[in-house]
């Protein structure tokens, strides 16, 4: 890995009516040709999404999209997208023309405070700006002319003090640990491991420990018993693999703290205790039900695959017989989910938290019950329990808000 990944980056989507220069604006802020421009209504069809250094803040990520006016037949396939790119927005930027809002921008613009996501007006005049903010809040419009670049250093600076004081990026481990101990990390080395390097939340861990200037040691499961004996103190905090949970249990005293990349993923990235919740309708699963495995990313299913082979069998032994599964890779989770007994999701390692905090939401609106890969594996290895008592204290009524969710099924 040599650059920041998309989901870590803050994302900016830039909404609007078509034709208001929402691609130009893109552009502008990019200084580059990031999307096509035309006066064709409709150019832009699917999001366009851009990561780039926004100083003095740093990394994020522009999305372009489709104009949300567009109601034709295909038209309405790409406000689709667009509404879908809005689910990972922590700043939405609404692009008009004037300073008289249109009534659908300001639907969108009421639709965004229902959201709690955060905007920004930007007036793209086809002129010089006038410096004027009109009718809108001055900490909340600004002027500028895409085509000229007139007023756009002006915008990167609103947005990035915007993020600033509004983005948080949320730690992984590093919060929970004291340095009294060095951290292991347990990565098997198997067919799904990416040639060369270590799969995203295992270098995403590694990271925050170096970062809170903590000490690690990684080792496969196999070399886990020689690593221990070779360490001056007990570990801290033993983060391992959950395919290899039953393993590294084995190996660890039984008051050794231990949890699993998946589960510190699902800490950071939505609501943990919801997900623990899930895996109580486990249980209640009988054959022939409907469930839904997400994978949040697009990759080539391996023989024993994890959400393709391993997870299903679990369930269908836990249930006694054959289940009904679909799988949703990337960003198809469907739409269509009421019918569902159980949706299983990955660890959302590419998902930014908005994501996956709106597919949550989604399934606790028709109350389907979610657990996570972590979760799930801890859960059939009989060590939920203890997998969750290193995370679970740090959690707060303000950073990771505790599940209120009640299933109805």
């Amino acid at each position: 890995m040599n650059k920041v990944p998309q989901a870590v980056r803050p994302h900016i989507v830039i909404l609007g009516r078509c034709n208001v220069g929402k691609s130009t604006l893109i552009n502008a802020l990019c200084e580059q040709s990031v999307a096509l421009v035309s006066a064709q209504p409709g150019t832009t069809t699917d999001p366009v999404a851009k990561s780039m250094e926004l100083l003095p803040y740093g990394p994020v990520v522009l999305v372009d999209t489709a104009g949300l006016d567009d109601d034709t037949p295909l038209g309405k396939e790409r406000v689709k997208l667009s509404e879908r790119a809005l689910r990972k927005a922590d700043l939405a930027l609404l692009v008009v023309e004037t300073h008289a809002l249109h009534p659908l921008e300001q639907d969108i613009l009421a639709r965004l405070r229902k959201r709690r996501i955060h905007s920004l007006v930007v007036i793209n005049c086809h002129g010089e700006p006038s410096g004027e903010a009109g009718e809108h809040s001055e900490s909340h419009a600004i002027e500028v002319n895409a085509l000229t670049g007139q007023g756009v250093r002006e915008l990167r600076e609103r947005i990035a003090a915007v993020l600033q004081s509004t983005y948080e990026e949320l730690p992984l481990v590093r919060d929970l640990l004291t340095g009294k101990g060095p951290v292991v990390l347990v990565t098997p080395i198997d067919k799904a491991a990416p040639k060369g390097r270590l799969i995203l939340p295992q270098v995403q861990v590694l990271r925050d420990i170096l970062d809170g200037g903590g000490v690690a040691v990684v080792c496969r499961e196999t070399e886990l018993a020689a690593a221990l004996s070779k360490l001056n103190s007990p570990p801290e905090l033993v983060v391992t693999d959950s395919q290899v949970f039953p393993e590294v249990a084995r190996l660890l005293p039984k008051d050794a703290s231990l949890t699993s990349f998946s589960i510190l993923m699902a800490r950071n990235k939505g609501d943990l205790p919801a997900l623990v919740q899930g895996a109580e309708a486990i249980a209640e699963l009988r054959p022939l039900d409907r469930v839904l495995i997400v994978e949040g990313c697009t990759h080539h299913s391996q023989e024993d695959d994890i959400g393709r082979v391993k997870i299903p069998r679990l369930l269908e032994g836990r249930a006694g017989g054959e289940l009904r599964f679909t799988w949703a890779k990337g960003p198809n989770f469907t739409a269509d989910i009421h019918d569902y007994r159980l949706i299983v999701h990955c660890g959302a390692c590419m998902l930014n938290r908005r994501e996956m905090l709106a597919r949550l939401e989604q399934a606790a609106q028709v109350g389907v019950p979610v657990v996570n890969y972590g979760v799930l594996l801890a859960h059939f290895s009989g060590i939920l329990e203890r997998s969750l008592a290193p995370v679970l204290p740090s959690l707060s009524d303000t950073v990771f808000p505790p599940a209120a969710i009640t299933y109805n099924r």
